[in-house]
């Protein structure tokens, strides 16, 4: 089964399956360009990044520029490093490579036909199944475990709105996936249960590409851009228009914030825990 091309023993022509793919290709890149015209994304942050530029006090030089763009890539987008919570950040992590993997050995593996009926392409196959695998055990963990504003705000699990359209799919997308190439392996590649799980399969994928307005798909592209932009504001001294914050204890401080010490004293008795006295349920 898992290194099997659930895709090869289709009774479609390749091409059927292959202008599908490209299909969903330009309904994401409709659906990107549509959210950003309709959110104004793109004037947004042309005009922030205007008005930054005016409150800069130094020039990030070109090799800087680069060093930061390497740093977000390293830690923002490839190690999810933003995120302090242990499980919302590994959930992350597996729905993040789980697609990437999934999606990219999809499109190999339909291009390839018919020569992806081979050997050659187990690999293929066994990526594809393993990408299954861990989009399904990302998206489940944050749907079922930390998803927001569910058990905080008194919600079932089961209560779906629009927003919840992207993880959803994506779970049904993989689920289905592995049940289509579970049953083809089981009933035969067109048994009716299989062709059943493959449609079903089809129509979570359509969902989720073609839905890109409504959900948080687009904001895979606009995560990177703004943790990019914060850190040259942070470079150049703008501070996206946020005050530096100083030393609290330093001479200077005092001398220009007489009042702090009235609130909290030289030396601040302990205050207990604050918003960590109990586990959150949410983020």
């Amino acid at each position: 089964m898992i290194t099997s091309n659930p895709f090869a023993g289709l009774p479609l022509e390749p091409g059927v399956m292959q202008a599908y793919v490209v299909l969903m290709v330009l309904l994401v890149i409709g659906g990107t360009l549509l959210d950003v015209m309709h959110k104004k994304s793109a004037k947004y942050f042309f005009e922030k990044g205007q008005s930054l530029k005016k409150l800069a006090k130094r020039e990030v030089s070109g090799g800087e520029k680069m060093s930061l763009a390497v740093n977000t890539l390293t830690n923002e987008v490839l190690a999810s490093s933003e995120f302090e919570n242990p499980d919302r950040r590994y959930a992350h992590l597996l729905t993040m490579y789980g697609f990437v993997v999934f999606v990219i050995t999809t499109a190999v593996m339909i291009f390839g036909l018919p020569a992806a009926e081979g050997e050659s392409f187990m690999v293929s196959a066994l990526l594809w199944h393993a990408g299954a695998v861990s989009l399904l055990v990302g998206a489940s963990w944050f749907w079922f475990k930390i998803r927001a504003d569910v058990r905080s705000e008194g919600h079932e699990w089961h209560d779906v709105h629009q927003s919840d359209l992207f993880v959803v799919s994506l779970m049904l997308m993989a689920g289905f996936g592995l049940i289509w190439s579970l049953l083809q392996a089981i009933t035969g590649v067109t048994s009716v249960l299989s062709m059943i799980a493959f449609v079903a399969f089809i129509v979570a994928s359509t969902t989720l590409f073609s839905t890109v307005l409504w959900s948080k798909f687009a904001h895979m592209f606009f995560k990177p851009a703004a943790a990019y932009a914060k850190k040259i504001s942070v470079a150049d001294g703008s501070r996206d228009k946020l005050p530096e914050i100083p030393d609290l204890a330093s001479a200077e401080c005092k001398e220009r914030y007489p009042d702090i010490p009235e609130y909290m004293g030289d030396n601040p008795p302990n205050m207990g825990l604050g918003i960590k006295r109990e586990a959150p349920n949410h983020y």
